[in-house]
């Protein structure tokens, strides 16, 4: 049976765009889109693939709690084996993330552990770093802290601004993300022990690390 896959989105939609173009279907199906704001963008993909969308606006809710339990019992009823975090711009909180523990990916832009929360490309600038990146993790009550899957390594070059590093690491995300989720719609990808595994084994403490990344998929699958 396929893996259902539901994505969560605020924004434009770019990672899920990737997702929707590379998702391999002998292994998974992304079955409904979910967005915190009517105005996403990446509703209107989802729209153009064929795919159920929902607006769920957390602004009617009178607390945090009470807006991930609404959404929780909205995504269970359409029985998800993965969820994607894709751009969704909200702190989840304890209960939600331990209701979907090892079935919740993120994607962050940095090389985890370095640079967790915001303006991540700036900061990597300012401490001299030679490279930079993203890094999906399992998702857990601590922010950006989840066990590490994958990443992929961006090298700073003379001359870079936070804009020309933050859109070479969205190419290189735009790879890595539909990368773990075909891994786990596969079955090949799991949580256990608190550890990220690939085949059943380990994947190591920062994660696979996936290197000169072209601008398709071949090859990506066999890693």
């Amino acid at each position: 049976m396929a893996c259902r896959i539901v994505v969560l989105i605020s924004g434009s939609g770019s990672n899920l765009q990737a997702l929707i173009d590379h998702l391999d279907p002998a292994h998974g199906q992304i079955v409904l889109v979910v967005s915190n704001r009517a105005d996403a963008y990446g509703l209107q993909r989802a729209a153009k693939a064929g795919i159920e969308t929902q607006v769920l606006d957390h602004n009617i809710y009178a607390s945090r709690e009470a807006f991930d339990q609404a959404m929780m019992a909205r995504l269970d009823s359409y029985s998800p084996d993965l969820l994607i975090l894709a751009g969704f711009m909200r702190i989840l909180t304890p209960a939600f993330v331990n209701h979907y523990h090892g079935r919740l990916l993120n994607i962050h832009p940095s090389l985890l552990p370095k640079y967790k929360g915001l303006n991540t490309h700036q900061r990597a600038l300012n401490a001299g770093e030679a490279e930079h990146g993203a890094t999906v993790h399992f998702v857990t009550e601590e922010l950006d802290g989840g066990p590490l899957i994958v990443q992929a390594p961006v090298p700073i070059v003379s001359g870079d601004t936070s804009a020309t590093l933050a859109a070479r690491v969205q190419q290189s995300e735009h790879l890595l993300y539909p990368q773990a989720m075909n891994w786990f719609a596969s079955g090949r990808l799991r949580l256990i022990d608190n550890r990220a595994c690939l085949d059943g084994k380990p994947v190591g403490p920062v994660g696979t690390r996936l290197e000169n990344m072209e601008t398709d998929m071949r090859g990506m699958t066999d890693v």
